[in-house]
């Protein structure tokens, strides 16, 4: 979870704030211009004279205070033309973890000296704050760990700047923090059931309608590709659904779909036990749809969208999916299962076709850790992006510019289609060998969205493990893509 509670603007002289840690940007290119007055401001000088402080971005001077500002440190903000709303967000994480280490509670910025030219700068380093400042520490028995993080920085206040812009900062950061929550938790604890109750609670919001489906209505409702899989798993498989309305009654909504695999074990086609630990991650996908979930419930944007995720557990039972079998998916396409390990993408079959009969979405995304083969492509700094319609990539990349989560396109050209033909079913569920791993997911993928403008996000790689920038954790979940599809909704608003 983040550890702050709350950013507040405030409407005080910087000599007349009562805080435990006062910060004061400084730009390498120009004079630094000491707020301060009294000898608050002399000491301060004195010790950017002595500690030869330029303003070199990432750099810091310190000084104690008095009974009124404990403390006041200068960060440098490097040079303005290389400053941007991505600097910004890095420079908040930066901030919040200096503040972390001296275990503050009260966190006071002087805005306009920050180099903060637009609210989407001002946005992004209050969204660096909150996120940089997220720790995972629900299962720690060290009272003194769990203590010294309870004990930091509890509320952050900003002198001067827009209220509307750091609330809807606040409120996407913590949309991030509860996708990095429910994924961290171990599968013990995060199963298809706990990812139901989590959305419902969440759904009980304005506008917004829930409903779930059980993994045993999912043979009688045609769903076999999802139903093959869940078969395995003695936890109850979810199909969890929310409908929102916050648009025109008569406007088609917009669907957001996620792979919830809360354990993959690889079925009958077991995976190594090598860093198998790290396959509770496998519902990092339904962590994107909830997040934006969580963002959407208390912003409330005029806009109809349709949430839906997939969820089980991928186990190698007695009455487990077998390699050589065959299924039916929902849209009546048929499915040779070569390898059960490649089981997400059945999942995501059976509920982008349902989404796409029931809903008539006039787009849709659906998120996953679909390959291994997307870290060898692209390692940890970019998701995978594949898709049927030219102007819905150019809006996820327009998105993903915006808010730093980096996004490459990968083809999904016909000829790839002749790879996940089957021999004895219209598909299989594996492509050639180690050859395109990642595209054959995808283009499997297409085989059940229809005619609806529809991406994939293959979010194997940075859905946990990256370390930068800065807001990243140092270990565990990212919440990768909550912020970028919120703005991709925002961006789709008329």
């Amino acid at each position: 979870m983040a550890q702050i509670k709350e950013l507040k603007n405030i409407r005080k002289d910087i000599n007349e704030v009562h805080t435990d840690l006062l910060i004061v940007g400084s730009v390498k290119t120009k004079k630094f211009s000491n707020p301060l007055k009294s000898s608050l401001g002399k000491t301060l000088s004195n010790a950017i004279k002595v500690e030869k402080f330029t303003g070199k971005l990432g750099k810091s001077v310190k000084i104690y205070g008095d009974d009124k500002i404990k403390r006041i440190a200068v960060f440098g903000l490097g040079e303005t033309k290389k400053y941007d709303s991505h600097t910004a967000r890095d420079l908040g994480a930066k901030i919040i973890k200096y503040a972390n280490s001296l275990e503050t509670k009260m966190l006071t910025i002087d805005t306009s000296s920050m180099g903060l030219s637009s609210d989407d700068d001002l946005g992004a380093f209050a969204e660096g704050l909150v996120i940089g400042s997220y720790e995972f520490l629900d299962y720690k028995s060290d009272k003194k760990e769990v203590a010294k993080s309870s004990n930091t920085i509890v509320k952050a206040e900003f002198i001067g700047a827009n209220s509307s812009v750091l609330q809807k900062a606040f409120v996407l950061a913590e949309g991030v923090a509860i996708a990095r929550d429910v994924s961290n938790h171990p599968a013990n604890i995060a199963n298809p059931t706990y990812l139901a109750n989590t959305v419902k609670d969440i759904a009980k919001a304005d506008n917004m309608k829930y409903k779930v489906f059980d993994g045993s209505e999912f043979e009688k409702m045609g769903m076999g590709a999802f139903y093959g899989v869940a078969r395995g798993a003695t936890t109850p498989a979810k199909m969890i659904i929310v409908e929102y309305n916050g648009g025109k009654k008569a406007e088609k909504p917009f669907a957001l779909v996620g792979k919830g695999l809360t354990f993959d074990s690889g079925g009958i086609s077991l995976k190594p036990g090598a860093n198998m630990d790290e396959m509770k991650f496998d519902m990092c996908g339904s962590a994107v749809v909830i997040g934006v979930l969580k963002a959407v419930a208390k912003l409330q944007p005029k806009i109809n969208i349709i949430f839906a995720i997939g969820s089980t557990e991928n186990m190698p039972d007695g009455d487990a999916q077998r390699p050589g079998d065959i299924v039916t998916a929902y849209n009546g396409k048929t499915i040779e299962i070569l390898n059960t390990d490649a089981e997400g993408r059945l999942v995501l079959a059976d509920v982008l076709a349902y989404v796409t009969d029931k809903y008539k979405p006039v787009g849709m995304l659906d998120f996953a850790t679909l390959t291994g083969a997307v870290l060898i492509a692209l390692g940890n700094r970019a998701s995978g992006l594949m898709g049927n319609d030219t102007k819905l990539i150019k809006d996820v990349k327009k998105s993903s510019e915006t808010t730093g989560e980096k996004v490459w396109e990968l083809p999904l050209w016909d000829e790839y289609s002749k790879e996940i033909k089957g021999k004895y079913a219209d598909l299989k569920n594996m492509g050639e060998g180690r050859l395109a791993g990642t595209i054959a997911a995808g283009i499997f993928l297409k085989e059940f969205v229809g005619e609806t403008p529809w991406c994939h996000l293959d979010i194997a790689g940075t859905a946990w493990g990256p370390k930068e920038p800065s807001y990243q954790p140092k270990v565990g979940a990212t919440g990768v893509a909550v912020r970028l599809v919120y703005n991709l909704l925002e961006n789709r608003i008329k």
